[in-house]
């Protein structure tokens, strides 16, 4: 057909540029089979089209037209487009309009239980591609209100996504994100976001051994409207060979049966599509090539808000301009396929399946003047497999929905579930009943209410279940990852103490934790008032609390709503990227509230450095009892200030106190509310800059 010449012209054009240089794969050649197959020979088009994905684009860095357009386009031909770590609105979820891959990034943004549930696929952003280590970066005149609502963010304000040093230190902790996700929405496969870059194929490894289901690596080529410049053009390495140095590591150590490997990074061609998958590659990722085709003009200012197209842009004037249409992706990803066919035809291969590993039909291409210069024996080893490993130079994915023991033996299978059962049978219109458990916890015990949770917004939709619906009573010391995206209408009562990553992507339940050695409150539920004659603190014990710590690191990391309590002090990272959660404390460690967008904290105790740190929104109430707050905190994103007597603040801040002291009993809460005047003075609240905020 006309279109199909017209792309072998541009492909051809492509490739041409290639081998003069402008890439590594351009200094290869694909050795041509003597008997070439018969185009029906090949796996088909459509076949070919289920294996290439959407790259992340987020909407925010994309307009939702053009963020709508591409998902509909992967849906169509069976495969997925990914949200990118902006998300997707809720009235897209389940539609032909959803995006399959749901991304993760290493700070959250406005990651719920019902996000998750809503995955096929759900992509953890270790790395951002084209700008490793730097994190994304959406300006702020592109967050508008809807842009702001997706990500539970104030609108005008700068959105940064750390460098995951928050809750990933080691491959432990991304083993234990893998094992929160996958408990989160079991039927989802997890794929997680690496760099081209040297060492890559040990980091692989080690994905792969936490479990992942797929790795992508990502290479220096590309960038959207959320990167600046400098990021695109001087970062990572390119994708052969950071996709080469993963293949070769995961077969040498029997790792490669386990995942799927993945890449993206510029690929235009049916050559680089085939040279890609005899690298090790069976998924192939494709970002600005979409764009084009929704009629992206390459005006290269996609961060300043003013896309001529309509595409990299939220200006309701410029999006009235887009005129892509999901069949135009659909043109493109099919014309890529055929060109797909005609390379592996002409090399013998059957389907990109044979082509995976296969570098014995790669060799230098000695038609470059140059061609001496470069040594490519790296890039083209073949990694054999020790006899006992035979199976894991198979390029196949190990996971099966709805057959993985990570999650089917965990503690809500065993505990939980059954209670969510018997409440829905309870649940009649206008008689909602309340349930109350009792559960014995342990250590080993970890990311218990991650599948309750997801299981209650599959069922009975994101809202969750009626205010204090279900609680849970538990007695022990809590694993990691507490309460993990704990939905609305789940209330969780642990005496005891827990480790990190309590509350992560808190989503509406309410979590509080206090030692054994302190009573229980006289009633199991918060009183409107806290009267100083009842608030005297019982303590036979002589126990403090807020002397001691009750949980670990990196509470309620990306929590988006619900409250945590604590009678006792917190760890380190205490409420980063907290977008609308209430949270107490009576103590925590270093970096608190940093990259905060929402929500309300209260420190009723010490705090360590950098309190604040890129905080945009949302406030945080801190006890200053010395009166050097100031030193610990980073000035240039907050403001401190003084409580007025009288104010709404102190009124917030008492209400807060009070309901510590309901759910937890807390003796400091009640000295504090018993003698309310004299302990007042001592807060400070802590708020964004206003040029931070907007």
């Amino acid at each position: 057909t006309g279109d199909e010449a017209k792309f072998r012209e541009f492909a051809d054009e492509i490739d041409a540029t290639q081998a003069r240089g402008a890439t590594l794969r351009g200094l290869l050649r694909l050795r041509e089979a003597p008997a070439p197959l018969a185009p029906d020979e090949v796996e088909s088009a459509e076949s070919i089209m289920r294996r290439f994905v959407g790259g992340a684009m987020s909407l925010g860095s994309l307009s939702p037209e053009a963020h709508e357009a591409i998902a509909r386009a992967f849906n169509s031909v069976g495969s997925m487009s990914n949200g990118g770590e902006g998300g997707v609105n809720e009235e897209r979820w389940g539609t032909d309009a959803d995006c399959g891959t749901k991304q993760v990034a290493s700070a959250r943004f406005g990651v719920t239980a019902g996000y998750l549930r809503s995955a096929r696929d759900i992509q953890i952003k270790l790395a951002q591609g084209a700008k490793p280590g730097e994190g994304g970066r959406l300006p702020a005149h592109k967050v508008d209100a809807f842009v702001a609502r997706l990500r539970h963010a104030r609108p005008g304000t700068t959105l940064i996504s750390p460098p995951p040093h928050h809750d990933i230190y080691s491959i432990e902790d991304l083993a234990q994100l893998i094992y929160d996700l996958r408990c989160a929405n079991p039927s989802a496969r997890i794929s997680v976001k690496l760099v081209s870059e040297a060492g890559v194929g040990t980091i692989a490894a080690g994905v792969a051994k936490a479990h992942a289901d797929v790795v992508l690596i990502s290479g220096w080529d590309g960038g959207t409207g959320a990167a600046p410049l400098s990021s695109v053009k001087h970062a990572g390495l390119p994708w052969e060979l950071g996709l080469a140095e993963a293949q070769q590591t995961l077969v040498k150590n029997g790792l490669r049966g386990r995942v799927k490997l993945q890449v993206d990074g510029q690929l235009r061609t049916g050559r680089d599509i085939v040279i890609a998958a005899i690298l090790g590659a069976e998924e192939f990722g494709f970002g600005s090539p979409l764009l084009v085709s929704l009629g992206c003009v390459q005006d290269r200012r996609c961060h300043c808000d003013t896309c001529p197209a309509g595409i990299a842009t939220q200006r309701p004037c410029l999006r009235e301009k887009f005129a892509g249409k999901p069949e135009h992706v659909v043109n493109f990803l099919r014309l890529l396929a055929e060109d797909t066919r005609r390379r592996l035809a002409a090399a013998g291969l059957h389907s990109l399946d044979e082509a995976v590993g296969r570098t014995d039909l790669l060799e230098p291409a000695e038609t470059r003047s140059d061609a001496a210069l470069w040594d490519l024996s790296r890039l083209l080893a073949r990694e054999e497999a020790h006899a006992e490993n035979a199976e894991a130079t198979k390029p196949h994915i190990r996971f099966t929905p709805g057959d993985n023991p990570y999650v089917f033996e965990n503690y809500d299978r065993r505990e939980l579930l059954p209670l969510l059962d018997s409440l829905r049978e309870k649940q009649e219109p206008g008689k909602e009943e309340s349930l109350r458990s009792s559960r014995e916890i342990k250590n080993v015990d970890r990311t218990v209410g991650a599948e309750l949770s997801g299981e209650i917004v599959a069922r009975f939709g994101p809202e969750g279940l009626p205010e204090g619906a279900l609680r849970v009573d538990f007695r022990g010391v809590a694993g990691q990852s507490f309460g993990a995206f704990l939905a609305p209408g789940v209330e969780f009562d642990l005496r005891g103490a827990a480790n990190d990553f309590v509350g992560k992507g808190l989503s509406g339940g309410v979590i509080a934790i206090t030692p054994p050695e302190v009573p229980s409150p006289a009633s199991g539920v918060p009183s409107p008032k806290c009267d100083p004659g009842t608030c005297e603190p019982v303590n036979p014990s002589g126990f403090k609390p807020e002397d001691n710590v009750v949980a670990g690191n990196v509470v309620a990391y990306g929590a988006t709503s619900g409250k945590i309590f604590l009678c006792g002090q917190a760890g380190e990272r205490f409420a980063v990227r907290n977008s609308g959660a209430t949270l107490v404390a009576e103590g925590i460690g270093d970096h608190g509230c940093e990259y905060m967008t929402g929500g309300v904290v209260a420190v009723l105790g010490p705090t360590g450095v950098n309190f604040g740190a890129g905080m945009t929104g949302g406030a945080a109430y801190v006890l200053d009892e010395a009166g050097d707050f100031d030193l610990r905190c980073n000035l240039d994103s907050i403001d401190l200030a003084t409580l007025e007597p009288g104010s709404a603040d102190e009124a917030e801040l008492r209400a807060l106190v009070e309901e510590h002291h309901a759910r937890t009993g807390s003796p400091l809460a009640a000295r504090i509310l018993a003698d309310w005047t004299a302990w007042r003075p001592g807060f400070v609240k802590v708020r964004p800059l206003p040029e931070v905020a907007e």
